[in-house]
């Protein structure tokens, strides 16, 4: 997972940090944003290269240039706008094709099969394209690779496997792996808690 060495302008209050941080972390789960290095620094320039990838996606749309306009230097409310438009864009916007490759990875074809409810022969068909992934399996996806981003700031990849079956307080005593069994759907309850879930423990301390 893609970690944040130092910030840089333009974030340069808590809340743009915070924003940054978060855009950049769920691009990288979902396939986004491929570095050489293992460690970035987030500022304008970083930004410029997830502009350009994102653009290449067709994601975003016309905020995407706007994130790294020199106009936004000192205009700390209208970038807060539009990292929180850039936000909801990623999330309305699944991408298989890379969200595969970094999910494979980051969680492996075993725990994907359990998660996603389908089998290991179709996950490496979908992720090398062989096959075209379902619309339903395509949106598991792409929950899936949201949860990662949420977690990414407070774990490494081994704590975000890890995380998936610990059981939990917060889901009366069962793994977040137990609430997403089975053909389940992003909006059903259980994964919609195990999200929740991942969003409030994101700042936190990993537990």
């Amino acid at each position: 997972m893609l970690r944040i060495r130092s910030v840089g302008k333009p974030f340069t209050t808590p809340s743009l940090a915070v924003k940054g941080a978060a855009a950049l972390a769920r691009a990288d789960a979902m396939g986004l944003f491929p570095e050489r290095e293992l460690t970035v620094t987030l500022d304008a320039n970083t930004f410029g290269r997830l502009a350009a990838r994102l653009g290449r996606a067709g994601i975003g749309g016309v905020v995407v240039p706007m994130l790294t306009s020199q106009t936004l230097v000192g205009e700390s409310k209208l970038l807060e706008q539009y990292l929180d438009q850039l936000t909801e864009a990623l999330e309305a916007s699944p991408v298989p094709a890379s969200e595969w490759k970094q999910l494979v990875r980051i969680l492996g074809v075993d725990m994907l099969e359990r998660l996603l409810g389908i089998s290991a022969p179709s996950i490496r068909r979908y992720a090398r394209t062989i096959r075209n992934t379902p619309d339903d399996v395509a949106g598991r996806l792409h929950w899936l690779a949201l949860i990662v981003g949420a977690l990414a700031g407070a774990y490494n990849e081994i704590g975000i496997r890890q995380w998936f079956d610990r059981k939990r307080v917060q889901l009366d005593g069962r793994t977040p792996s137990q609430l997403l069994m089975g053909g389940w759907k992003p909006e059903d309850p259980g994964p919609q808690r195990v999200r929740s879930l991942a969003h409030s423990l994101a700042g936190s301390p990993a537990t």
